[in-house]
């Protein structure tokens, strides 16, 4: 009995190690878009799909890493959360890979963010 527990706190310890562990700078994650980005991550892109429920709006989003990237780095990013400390608003474009809406528009929804400190 003994030794079950002892390989169940194991197992604890290990699992509470691994989540809270710091993402690599530049890496992703794919989420449904109702849950809301993590601090130190931007919106990379958005899409429809089904394990994300149903309804014409895209519902999915990638979302990336940029705690840990380097001053001077430029990244682009989905226009729909602030950029985190550290970022700054280089420039606004139109991408596809950002249309949040399923009414099609041409307007600007991405950045272009720059690391300043």
């Amino acid at each position: 009995m003994n030794r079950l527990v002892a390989l169940g706190c194991t197992a604890a310890a290990l699992t509470l190690t691994l989540g809270t562990a710091q993402a690599a700078p530049g890496s992703t994650d794919t989420t449904c878009s109702s849950s809301l980005t993590p601090d130190g991550f931007v919106d990379a892109q958005w899409w429809n799909s089904a394990g994300c429920g149903t309804g014409f709006n895209p519902n999915t989003k990638k979302i990336m890493q940029l705690t840990g990237y380097p001053v001077g780095t430029v990244v682009n990013a989905c226009a729909f959360t602030w950029p985190p400390a550290g970022w700054t608003i280089v420039s606004s474009f139109y991408s596809s890979g950002c249309q949040h809406s399923s009414v099609p528009s041409f307007d600007k929804n991405s950045w272009q963010l720059k690391r300043v400190s």
